[in-house]
């Protein structure tokens, strides 16, 4: 910053962005399409390569809200739509449908690999003047009244630039935190399971959402042979989790099929199996003066209904809007903030109360989340609203 009145501090870009995941490069991609009227400029930094994030062969649930707004930059040719979300509870009655015929769309949303998607979105701001800074990790910030000045870190050596606004978009997984920090935290007590199987009897473009007392189970369709492959999330307590990533292939899946039921018949294999913690953490303030977090930076949520990488991209979508708008200043930055209150509010509401209602297992509220479920097949309006929240969020 210049100590010299009248003469303007020095700048090296108007906008850092930290994490080129999805969201990061999304940010970036749509923000650079709007330069050349607002001239904006871009650094994109990244502790990874692009390689080894395209490499990444973790399944994503995309909304179809989520593909119209993405569609700019490109969208992974090999995703797979859902077109149908199948919802129960094992062991008790009560299931509802959704359909994409229901609503006029031509799916509900697509599920893609990680790293399909990042490689499209990367190609896009590869086009672009972006500066992408790779395999370069950013130290912790210093704010003043101008800007913001951010140390890096990369294999020739250290530097330091200073921008106008800086964006974190670097998210990861939920991590217990220290409970000093200002953020909203919720352990779930439960692990994620992850892979890939397949099944004997496969329903094409069909999600799965089954409730168990241990977790929900959710499947979701990622093409393979016959259609017959699933993208598996199965929440349970950590110590069982432990155990069933241990079993060997057989004893796993017949664990699963237990856990399921058999309406699409048997599971035959399950291939690159992992485990992480699940719970909630979400910032109560998205802005920080000149800084601003967004996507897993802002919100980490349990997988239930798919929710995460959706509500970031649509944090990203507004802070695109609002920086083009009125430029890399604290007004966009308050405004961003402002729109973005209600839909982060509801989706992470909505989140955390699936997450935790449909673990309690006591017979009247199992009774009674069957009666919600059945009525919601009664009730097209609530379905509607409900649905449409998941597949285009709250925007303003």
């Amino acid at each position: 910053m210049s100590d010299v009145p009248g003469i303007e501090p020095h700048f090296d870009y108007d906008i850092a962005i930290v994490g080129a995941g999805p969201v990061g490069l999304a940010l970036a991609g749509w923000l650079a399409r709007r330069s050349a009227t607002s001239r904006l400029s871009i650094a994109l930094i990244d502790a990874r390569t692009p390689e080894a994030a395209s490499n990444d062969p973790r399944s994503l649930a995309l909304s179809h809200g989520s593909r119209v707004m993405l569609q700019p930059l490109g969208f992974p040719g090999d995703a797979t739509p859902i077109r149908r979300i199948h919802v129960s509870q094992r062991g008790h009655f009560g299931r509802t449908l959704i359909e994409h015929d229901e609503h006029e769309l031509p799916e509900l949303g697509y599920v893609v690999r990680y790293g399909s998607l990042v490689g499209t979105l990367a190609d896009a701001v590869r086009a672009t003047k972006v500066d992408w800074l790779t395999d370069t990790s950013a130290l912790a910030p210093l704010q003043d009244n101008d800007g913001v000045t951010l140390p890096l870190q990369s294999a020739s050596g250290e530097r330091t630039i200073r921008a106008k606004v800086l964006v974190n978009a670097e998210g990861g997984l939920y991590q217990k935190g220290d409970p000093s920090d200002e953020r909203r935290a919720r352990d779930y007590g439960q692990t994620a399971i992850v892979g890939t199987v397949s099944v004997s009897d496969p329903r094409a473009n069909v999600a799965w959402e089954r409730f168990t007392k241990e977790g929900p189970i959710a499947l979701l369709p990622c093409g393979g042979p016959r259609h017959a492959d699933y993208s598996l999330v199965w929440c349970c307590s950590p110590d069982e989790a432990a155990r069933r990533v241990q079993l060997d292939d057989d004893a796993f899946l017949a664990e699963l099929g237990a856990a399921f039921g058999t309406r699409m018949g048997r599971f035959t294999k399950i291939a690159s199996r992992a485990a992480f913690p699940l719970g909630l953490t979400a910032l109560d303030v998205l802005v920080d003066r000149r800084t601003v977090a967004i996507g897993n930076a802002a919100q980490t949520l349990h997988p239930v209904a798919g929710q995460g990488l959706n509500l970031g991209l649509r944090d990203a979508l507004a802070l695109t809007d609002a920086l083009s708008a009125d430029g890399p200043r604290p007004l966009a930055l308050a405004r961003f903030a402002q729109r973005r209150a209600l839909d982060r509010r509801l989706t992470i509401g909505a989140t955390d109360t699936l997450a935790r209602i449909f673990t309690v297992d006591f017979p009247p509220l199992a009774a009674m989340r069957g009666l919600a479920l059945t009525a919601l097949e009664f009730l097209p309006p609530v379905k509607t609203a409900l649905a449409r929240q998941m597949m285009f969020g709250q925007r303003r």
